[in-house]
């Protein structure tokens, strides 16, 4: 340990980077509350600057990590709807697990929760 990190130490004094720390986590939280939790380090990082925040990416990465706070959908990750029950009764298979149709437009499967189509989730 260096010489002047004791005697800070010693004396209480905190280092600006804490105290610098501390201000913008706030910042990020009321900003994460205000856009409805949706926001992760990146787009956090742009309200910041359009805020007149001159915060580095890297902070604002660090910081919303430390503090478990992420935006609405990492990315990468699948979108997870629901947790299924083990102990729920479960719908009839109505396809005998035969996923071959006859002709176009004869058998369509889907989940019924969550379904990916080109105007979006159904």
């Amino acid at each position: 340990m260096s010489a002047s990190a004791y005697y800070q130490r010693a004396h209480g004094e905190r280092c600006e980077r804490e105290v610098e720390d501390e201000r913008l986590l706030e910042v990020i939280r009321v900003t994460h509350k205000k856009n409805f939790e949706a926001y992760g380090y990146r787009k956090m990082w742009k309200a910041l600057l359009r805020a007149g925040e001159t915060a580095p990416r890297c902070r604002v990465q660090r910081l919303m990590a430390a503090n478990q706070i992420q935006g609405a959908k990492r990315r990468g990750k699948p979108w997870r709807t629901t947790k299924a029950d083990p102990t729920a009764a479960r719908a009839q298979d109505l396809v005998g697990r035969d996923f071959t149709a006859t002709a176009p437009n004869r058998l369509w499967v889907g989940d019924f929760t969550h379904l990916r189509c080109w105007e979006g989730k159904a």
